[in-house]
């Protein structure tokens, strides 16, 4: 498997510039974690890696919209 370079990129979401590690077997993405469904809605809504502060605050935000077991939202 061959290694490659990092990557100079702009983020889509926010247009701000990170390197992206994906292609030197190392990015710091790696340990973020996507629900299947905030996994989907962003590979519809954007092409390519987003930074890390983005990822966050989406990771966030899905957290938010779930419903908390027990509570009056889970069981509708």
């Amino acid at each position: 498997m061959s290694i490659g370079p990092m990557l100079d990129t702009n983020c889509p979401r926010c247009g701000g510039g990170f390197e992206c590690g994906v292609q030197a077997g190392h990015c710091a993405c790696f340990g973020i974690r996507l629900t299947e469904r905030l996994r989907v809605e962003l590979a519809e809504q954007y092409s390519g890696c987003l930074c890390l502060p983005c990822l966050r605050e989406l990771i966030e935000a899905d957290l938010r919209r779930q419903p908390v077991m027990g509570s009056a939202k889970a069981s509708g």
